[in-house]
């Protein structure tokens, strides 16, 4: 039985341990963030007044008791029961622009959604970084440790001068605060994410990047991007609202109507029947047309400014991460064809380099580990953002 027990945590150990790459930890934070459950709860407010306004006025109901004078005349009633409508055509309308108001909606609660996914993915990119870093600062501490002890056993023999010494210790000594500031910078974009995340901690251990495929052709891959962008949709939608702003102008400049029925009772007589109405659009809509359509042309100017925007930043952020993929191509290759800690530690070993040598030689091999871990890092934040509509 306890073989089998083991067994089973064996298997369910790995699932465990994957629930600590980026798309968990994404989709943890969008079932638990307060700033998105808030947008989400604005959003059906924002629907509900969108419906609202868009239906026939209130009846009106009238109702007159006057007293006659002389007494003998007697008393007269008047009840009156009175429905105002626009023009009919505009009810049609008010539908369409309140349908695609909601729309916009949609698409605004789904911008702040993937806004705030972007957000919580460019911390894990970062903190993928730095659990990488991490991991090269350890062995980098542990190496220094090694030398600082070896060191400190050849001075206590007479090997070595106090000054051979202490340049061992300060090269212990630099590598232990960098690990500490590592670890600094971690545990505060860990709290970032656990913001994001409504509060609740966040574990995230993982070290590298998923491969990374950059579009082989701009043109074709931006084709396909501008059907997924939704600050491009919602500035397509509000040309649409626009077009209908327009014709609802024109029908609220056209008359009124009102229908209904009246009724007038005096000591011995009564009179009922229906009224009918009709306003004369003279002042209260002027100008209305006139602005829906300024603000038309506002829209169409906003929506193609977007569109050549949006198109120059992807272009120019493209590049960009096609050089640094190629730039990272080179880094990985010099690291991996040369593994510079392990012969500069057996060079000093054998003697051949002394302690000052072999820092300095070590401190270039690592300022080139740290580049290419840098640049890594740049091209994913590159490509999230090449790839945020796709979040």
């Amino acid at each position: 039985m306890s073989k089998l027990i083991v067994k089973m945590l064996l298997l369910i150990l790995p699932f465990g341990l994957s629930a600590q790459n980026i798309e968990n930890v994404l989709s943890e934070i969008e079932s638990n963030n307060t700033t998105l459950r808030a947008y989400r709860n604005l959003n059906e407010v924002q629907k509900l007044e969108n419906k609202t306004g868009i239906y026939l006025d209130n009846p009106e109901i009238g109702f007159n008791y006057l007293w006659g004078d002389p007494s003998t005349m007697g008393n007269r009633k008047d009840f009156s029961f009175t429905q105002s409508f626009d023009f009919p055509t505009a009810y049609g309308i008010k539908k369409r622009i309140a349908s695609a108001r909601n729309e916009q909606s949609d698409l605004e609660f789904e911008l702040q959604r993937k806004s705030i996914l972007y957000q919580a993915k460019i911390l894990c990119n970062e903190l993928v970084y730095l659990n990488a870093l991490h991991e090269v600062l350890q062995k980098r501490a542990t190496d220094a440790g090694n030398i600082a002890k070896a060191y400190s056993s050849k001075f206590d023999q007479g090997e070595i001068n106090i000054l051979e010494k202490n340049k061992a210790q300060f090269n212990l000594l630099n590598a232990q605060k960098e690990l500490e500031v590592n670890e600094t910078e971690r545990s505060v974009l860990l709290a970032e994410l656990s913001t994001l995340n409504g509060g609740i901690p966040v574990s995230f251990n993982q070290t590298s990047f998923s491969p990374l495929q950059l579009p082989v052709d701009f043109e074709n891959w931006y084709t396909d991007y501008e059907s997924k962008n939704i600050v491009l949709q919602q500035a397509a939608r509000e040309i649409g609202i626009s077009e209908n702003q327009i014709k609802l102008s024109r029908a609220m400049s056209l008359p009124k109507i009102s229908g209904g029925y009246m009724s007038e009772a005096v000591e011995g007589e009564a009179f009922r029947g229906v009224s009918v109405g009709v306003s004369i659009p003279l002042w209260e809509n002027k100008n209305t047309v006139k602005l829906a359509t300024a603000q038309q042309q506002v829209a169409l100017q906003m929506a193609n400014d977007k569109k050549i925007q949006t198109y120059n930043q992807l272009k120019g952020q493209y590049e960009k991460a096609v050089s640094l993929q190629k730039t990272l191509a080179s880094y990985r290759e010099a690291l991996q064809a040369v593994n510079s800690s392990d012969l500069l530690k057996k060079a000093l070993d054998a003697g051949q380099l002394s302690l000052i040598e072999y820092i300095m030689e070590l401190t270039l091999y690592y300022e080139t580990t740290d580049k290419f871990l840098s640049i890594e890092n740049e091209l994913n934040q590159l490509a999230t953002g090449l790839y945020f509509f796709e979040l």
